[in-house]
C-alpha cells in the first residue's frame, strides 16, 4: 500500500510539473496596439484657394497667398521651423513679386519693354515650403490692372494663367504654366514677360527663367509672328 501511494504521489507531482511547464509555452500576452501619427502635408498652391490683396498709400501691398498660410510674426531668435513631409524646410518670410512703373524709364527699377521698369513689391509674411509657386500665385491671382495706390501696373490681371510646377538645376529655373494670356497691346509683351520671369528668379534664388505656356516657350507664346 505504502509502495501504490508512493507512485501516485510522484505520478500527481510529475504531472503538475508537466502542465506548469505546458503553460510557458503557450502563445504569450497580447502587445499593446501602436499608434503612428504624421503631420499633414502642407497645402499645395494647387489645392489652395486664390490669393486676396489689399494696398494702401505708403505701404506696400498685402496678400494671402495660395500655398501658404499669412502670419503676423516672424520666427523668434533661436526658433527653428521643423520639415515638413515634402523634405523641404518651411520658412516665414516676405514674398517678392515685381510689378510695373510704365514710363518709369528705369528709376524705380531695372528698365524694361517701352521705357518701363521694373519694380519689386513684398508682400505680408507667409508661411511657406516652396517659394516659388506662392510667389508666382500671387502674382497671377492678382486681378487689379493697379497696385492699390501705388501706381505699379500688373498686366496679368486679366490672363487666365496657372502654374503647374517648376524645376531648378542650381541656375535656372523652369516654371511651367498652363492657360492664355490677355495683354492691352504690344507694350504688354515684355511686361509680363519680365513680371513673370523676374518673380521666379527671385523667389528661387536663380541666374536666370525660363518659362513654358501649354509646353511652349513663353517667347513663341507671345509672338506676334
Amino acid at each position: 500500500m505504502m509502495a501504490i501511494t508512493q507512485r501516485s504521489v510522484i505520478a500527481a507531482v510529475g504531472l503538475g510539473v508537466l502542465l506548469a511547464l505546458s503553460g510557458c509555452f503557450g502563445p504569450g500576452p497580447r502587445p499593446s496596439p501602436t499608434i503612428s501619427s504624421s503631420s499633414a502635408a502642407y497645402p499645395s498652391a494647387l489645392e489652395s484657394p486664390s490669393p486676396s490683396m489689399s494696398a494702401t498709400a505708403g505701404t506696400s501691398p498685402t496678400l494671402a497667398t495660395p500655398g501658404t498660410a499669412p502670419v503676423s510674426a516672424t520666427p523668434g531668435p533661436g526658433e527653428t521651423m521643423e520639415p515638413t513631409p515634402t523634405g523641404l524646410p518651411e520658412q516665414v518670410a516676405p514674398l517678392t513679386v515685381y510689378y510695373v512703373a510704365v514710363g518709369d524709364n528705369g528709376v524705380s527699377g531695372p528698365m524694361i519693354g517701352c521705357g518701363d521698369s521694373l519694380v519689386a513689391t513684398k508682400t505680408a509674411p507667409v508661411r511657406f515650403t516652396d517659394q516659388v509657386g506662392p510667389s508666382i500665385n500671387a502674382l497671377l491671382a492678382n486681378r487689379s490692372r493697379t497696385l492699390g495706390q501705388s501706381g505699379l501696373v500688373n498686366v496679368l490681371y486679366q490672363s487666365t494663367l496657372t502654374y503647374l510646377g517648376g524645376t531648378f538645376d542650381g541656375t535656372t529655373i523652369t516654371v511651367y504654366l498652363q492657360g492664355q494670356f490677355m495683354l492691352a497691346g504690344v507694350c504688354d509683351i515684355p511686361r509680363a514677360k519680365a513680371q513673370l520671369e523676374q518673380t521666379a528668379v527671385t523667389a528661387a534664388g536663380a541666374k536666370r527663367a525660363v518659362v513654358f505656356v501649354n509646353g511652349r516657350p513663353i517667347d513663341d507664346v507671345l509672338s506676334l509672328k
